[in-house]
């Protein structure tokens, strides 16, 4: 590291610490609430998709859901002469709880990075957002690909962080199977108790004889029965969409979408791609690290993640022996879908005719 470098470093973990009220945040320290709050602001800005759904603060480690943007019926009327009035929750289509698991977020950024951008004013910033922007990722990814919470992760045999914790996805697959379609007729597929897939179903989407060739003609109707697997008070809600995966829907059928400003410090990070199509009747989403044959019907703002509060720990280590900057971080995180009747997951999904569709007669 340039002596440069370390001035602008040593200054960045100073701050650290005052931010923080800690002397040496060389040392393992809890983040303050306040600091908590506006590093999950920083997170939501670094991502478009993050912006779009919830990051929750919740007290404890597992409970009831916050029910963020739910919209069950609670219209009645009660014969009050002979009952009371029972008030409802607007969530209660949907019983699930949540449990936050402790996620560490370690970062690493080598003596040459740093040096590089140690003659840059905004060195601060380059820094931490490195940080965040890493953060975020990994979010995004455990959130659409998190089958079970390993005890010892392995980012080898599970490269899309499948062992960190349980996903949007896999939450709908355990606690509302019948939102769940990965085969033929729209039938489940067969996991193991680790959510790992022991026996795969398929639907096939194209040209073809529907029943003996395909199971639809194309992707509208597939999206037109999937609406079905929807909660009833839900299939004409006007802010479902029908985020794809990347081999269903070509390229070209996307634009970026643009929802900031065109100075650079309004914009946020543009990674949801949006059509100016619709597919099924829903608005056609693509966002990061959605599997690339799974189609998820429901609205954005029914994702959440919950962050537990109290439980933000945090460690900034300059390791000479390997020439780099180390960042631990853990939190305690949850992935909730807050109703599951405003959600319908399709998986398994191959453009194309069925392998034992019958043969052309004459072949």
């Amino acid at each position: 590291m340039l002596n440069a470098t370390r001035t602008k470093y040593d200054a960045y973990t100073q701050q650290i610490g005052k931010l923080n009220n800690v002397a040496d945040p060389s040392r393992a320290f809890e983040v303050l609430p306040a600091i908590a709050q506006t590093l999950r602001a920083k997170l939501k800005g670094s991502s478009d998709f993050l912006s779009k759904i919830n990051i929750i603060p919740v007290v404890a480690q597992e409970g009831d859901k916050v029910g963020v943007g739910v919209k069950g019926t609670i219209a009645s009327r009660t014969d009050t002469r002979t009952k009371d009035r029972s008030p409802r929750y607007p969530g209660d289509l949907d019983e699930t709880r949540y449990r936050c698991e402790k996620t560490d977020f370690d970062t690493l950024i080598r003596y040459e990075t740093l040096d590089a951008w140690a003659h840059q004013p905004n060195f601060q910033t380059l820094l931490r957002d490195a940080i965040v922007s890493a953060k975020a990722v990994d979010i995004i990814t455990i959130g659409f690909n998190g089958l079970f919470v390993a005890k010892d992760t392995d980012p080898v045999a599970y490269p899309l962080l499948q062992d960190v914790n349980k996903g949007w996805l896999q939450h709908i697959r355990e606690d509302a199977p019948e939102r769940h379609a990965a085969g033929g007729e729209l039938k489940a597929e067969t996991r193991d108790a680790d959510g790992v897939v022991t026996a795969a179903g398929a639907i096939y989407v194209g040209a073809g004889e529907v029943g003996a060739e395909v199971d639809y003609v194309n992707i509208d109707a597939l999206v037109f029965a999937g609406i079905e697997l929807l909660h009833e008070n839900y299939r004409e809600d006007t802010d479902l969409v029908a985020i794809v995966g990347r081999e269903l829907v070509n390229d070209k059928y996307f634009s970026i979408v643009n929802a900031s400003g065109d100075r650079a410090t309004e914009q946020l990070a543009r990674d949801v791609l949006l059509s100016d199509k619709k597919i099924g009747g829903l608005s056609a989403v693509r966002v990061p690290k959605f599997p690339k044959n799974a189609i998820l019907i429901t609205t954005l703002a029914n994702l959440s993640v919950y962050e537990q509060i109290g439980t933000e720990r945090r460690k900034i280590e300059d390791n000479a022996k390997r020439d780099q900057i180390e960042n631990y971080e853990s939190v305690n995180h949850a992935y909730v879908v807050e109703d599951m009747g405003k959600a319908a997951l399709i998986e398994n999904i191959v453009m194309g005719k069925s392998p034992a569709a019958p043969a052309p007669a004459g072949g």
